[in-house]
């Protein structure tokens, strides 16, 4: 059990809901208000699908390319400590963001809300270890509808968070988060490298 809600902190800590909060504002304004909800829950169940995807291709994916789970660990880590930085010191694409053209009226379809803002790189490795490091695969998939489930909850709850928290809130959620990954991307790469040596 600790193990399963050490996986759902974690995985719901990369998927990055409160940093992702003004994108996803910023992104639905050009839709209408009768669409935005019906927008943002097929945006989320295409970013379930493709981290499902990912989940049981995650086993073979490793054989055939003949990565070792303790490489995958370390890489993972790395990864996220770079993610994690960025969640710390501010990411390249709020800037991104704020130069969007506001006269484009098309609503956004898989990229970029699903992907990479929900289904990101960091996400799909953080599931690729999980499914690597518990072969049960039942537990893997309840911690990934587990985090997508809190991840969708406070999505959808996006304006509201934002008008309560504001900027300045949502950015000291923000950089906390990042904080508590830069922790758990060390503990990754260093329980990788344990790994190896004790093989």
């Amino acid at each position: 059990m600790d193990a399963f809600i050490s996986s759902v902190i974690t995985l719901a800590l990369v998927l990055d809901a409160f940093g992702n909060i003004p994108l996803f504002v910023t992104a639905l304004k050009k839709v209408s208000p009768e669409r935005r909800l019906i927008v943002l829950l097929r945006e989320l169940f295409i970013a379930l699908a493709i981290m499902i995807a990912f989940l049981f291709m995650g086993q073979w994916f490793l054989r055939w390319f003949g990565i070792e789970a303790y490489s995958l660990s370390i890489a993972g880590g790395i990864l996220l400590f770079l993610i994690s930085l960025d969640l710390v010191f501010g990411k390249p694409e709020d800037t991104a963001a704020k130069n969007q053209d506001p006269k484009k009226e098309d609503e956004p379809f898989v990229v970029p809300l699903a992907v990479p803002l929900v289904a990101g790189p960091g996400a799909l490795s953080m599931i690729m270890i999980l499914s690597a490091q518990h072969p049960n695969k039942l537990m893997t998939l309840g911690v990934v509808l587990t985090a997508s489930l809190i991840n969708s909850a406070i999505l959808m709850s996006s304006s509201w968070i934002s008008n309560v928290l504001g900027k300045r809130g949502l950015l000291a959620i923000e950089r906390l988060t990042g904080m508590i990954l830069i922790l758990t991307s060390v503990n990754m790469v260093m329980g990788g490298i344990s790994e190896f040596i004790n093989l």
